[in-house]
């Protein structure tokens, strides 16, 4: 009887980096139609204009480089990271706002430093982390949902992005809850959810819209795109360091439930936190660096300056990612232990 002789890897289906590329873009359609539903077409816009500045920043890059620009661009990375900075910001900032950052994310932050698979940081939040910094008046400008307010149509919200204008219209424009718990003075949490019109009103919307990015992060796991390690252990850090700052103290802290539906939580732990260039690869590595993350989403959520903290949460534990990846490295075929450390001398 003849056997066929092959080496490894033994992979019966492989699937390419453009495959897992476009997975990823599938997967945030959910929370794009969301976002559309409930804040009118600001969000459509800017994804389109961050792709177009996306794919000519690469082209430029790779030309001045003298790389191949279709071998390189048909992978998709600098669309998803277009897409996810996009889908981050708000949704009627000026158009030269998403133009900036999308430009840094994939000059900077993604090809001087080789391209795709040598970046340390998450490029989209590179690019997130300085608008925030250094444009925090137009970063801050996000708008009520659809039920609060009457959007602008499809041309009107165009004219609303080009103009050039810094800031909506007063009627348009609200704290997001992160914004107002952060900022709620000598309120009481149970005073300000009374007192604070749009709050409890608005609230029902980021709900909807976390439904729809954990729909999309569930995509993700079934065709395993990611693995389940750094979301769970994110989310199971921020509801437990949140659940016990809540029992001492719930007229200062906020419900577990509220840092887990608020904000960027639920888009940052399937699409932003399992970056796979820039998080920890092994398995005890991803708890630990998702465990790290949800960590500090909720302290610089409760102690530091910002309201919301995933983009700073996820390049802080960027620089940790090959720390981890060396001192958790599972055990080789062969050995009885798995590497740990530096080896011993002598």
């Amino acid at each position: 009887m003849a056997y066929m002789h092959a080496s490894s890897p033994y992979a019966h289906q492989p699937v390419s980096t453009a495959k897992v590329m476009r997975t990823v873009l599938f997967a945030t359609l959910p929370g794009l139609a969301t976002l559309t539903w409930l804040f009118g077409w600001g969000s459509l816009i800017q994804l389109l204009l961050a792709s177009l500045t996306a794919l000519c920043c690469e082209a430029a890059v790779l030309a001045l480089r003298g790389r191949p620009i279709r071998f390189y661009l048909k992978d998709n990375s600098a669309l998803v990271t277009a897409w996810l900075l996009a889908l981050s910001l708000p949704a009627y900032g000026p158009w030269w706002l998403v133009v900036l950052g999308t430009a840094v994310a994939i000059i900077i932050a993604k090809q001087l430093y080789g391209g795709l698979g040598y970046n340390p940081f998450n490029p989209a939040m590179i690019g997130y982390a300085l608008l925030l910094i250094a444009l925090p008046v137009p970063m801050t400008q996000w708008s009520l949902p659809l039920q609060l307010a009457q959007w602008p149509d499809f041309s009107d919200a165009l004219s609303l992005i080009f103009a050039g204008n810094l800031a909506l219209p007063d009627a348009l424009t609200a704290a997001t809850p992160l914004d107002a718990v952060r900022h709620k003075g000598g309120l009481t949490l149970s005073e300000l959810w009374q007192n604070h019109a749009t709050l409890a009103t608005a609230w029902p919307a980021w709900v909807w819209l976390s439904l729809a990015w954990t729909l999309g992060g569930l995509y993700m796991l079934y065709t395993r795109i990611i693995t389940w390690h750094i979301p769970v252990s994110l989310v199971a850090s921020l509801l437990l360091i949140s659940g016990l700052f809540y029992a001492g103290d719930p007229s200062n802290y906020s419900t577990p439930s509220f840092h887990l539906l608020a904000g960027a939580t639920l888009f940052g732990a399937f699409f932003i936190a399992t970056d796979p260039v820039t998080a920890a690869t092994s398995n005890k590595g991803k708890l630990i660096y998702g465990a790290g993350i949800g960590i500090l989403l909720f302290s610089i959520r409760s102690f530091g300056n910002y309201p919301d903290a995933m983009a700073f949460a996820v390049l802080l534990m960027n620089l940790s990612a090959p720390f981890l990846d060396y001192y958790t490295q599972p055990r080789t075929y062969g050995h009885q232990k798995a590497k740990r450390g530096l080896p011993k001398k002598g």
